[in-house]
C-alpha cells in the first residue's frame, strides 16, 4: 500500500438512484446492475471532454465506515468545464490522500478480496471518497489489475 495525494478531478457518469449497503451482499447486487446498464447502453462512449478511456468507480457519502450505506458512481474523468449529457450526472473528487491499493487476479473477486483486506486493515480511512481505475490492465478478467485508492484523515 502506497500513500499518494490526488488533485480535484471531475467525472461524468451514472449515479445509483439510492444509496446501498454491503450488508448481504446488497452492493454487489445494486453496483453490478449499475455496471450492467454502463456498459450495456455504452455510457463511456457518450461522454464529452474525456481525458482518457480508464473508468472510475467511486463509492462516496458514506453514513459511516463500511457497514453503513453509501453512494456509488461509474464514469470517466473529465475536463472540469465539462458539460453534462441528459441523463448522466458528474461528481468532483476533491483534492485528498489516498492509500493506494493494486488488486490483481480473476475478476470480480480480485476486488472483492481487496476490499475485505481494506476492511480489516488498520488503514487510516477518512470514509470520504473511495475509488477504483479500471484500464487496459483490467479487460483480461482472468488477470486483472485494478488500482483502489482509499481516502485517507
Amino acid at each position: 500500500m502506497e500513500k499518494i495525494e490526488k488533485s480535484e478531478f471531475k467525472l461524468i457518469g451514472l449515479k445509483l438512484d439510492h444509496k446501498t449497503t454491503n450488508e448481504g451482499g446488497q452492493s454487489s447486487i445494486d453496483c453490478g446492475n449499475l455496471w450492467q446498464k454502463f456498459e450495456t447502453e455504452n455510457f463511456a462512449e457518450s461522454i464529452p471532454d474525456k481525458l482518457g478511456d480508464e473508468i472510475y468507480a467511486v463509492y462516496y457519502e458514506y453514513e459511516g465506515d463500511y457497514t453503513k450505506p453509501f453512494s456509488y458512481f461509474i464514469g470517466c474523468k473529465v475536463k472540469i468545464d465539462a458539460g453534462v449529457p441528459q441523463g448522466m450526472d458528474n461528481l468532483v473528487i476533491p483534492t485528498g490522500s489516498f492509500t493506494k491499493v493494486l488488486s490483481k487476479g480473476k475478476m470480480p473477486d480480485c476486488v472483492a478480496n481487496s476490499w475485505k483486506d481494506i476492511w480489516n486493515s488498520d488503514t487510516d480511512r477518512a470514509y470520504k471518497y473511495d475509488f477504483e481505475i479500471y484500464n487496459e490492465r483490467s479487460k483480461d478478467w482472468s488477470n486483472a489489475e485494478v488500482e483502489i485508492f482509499v481516502s485517507n484523515n
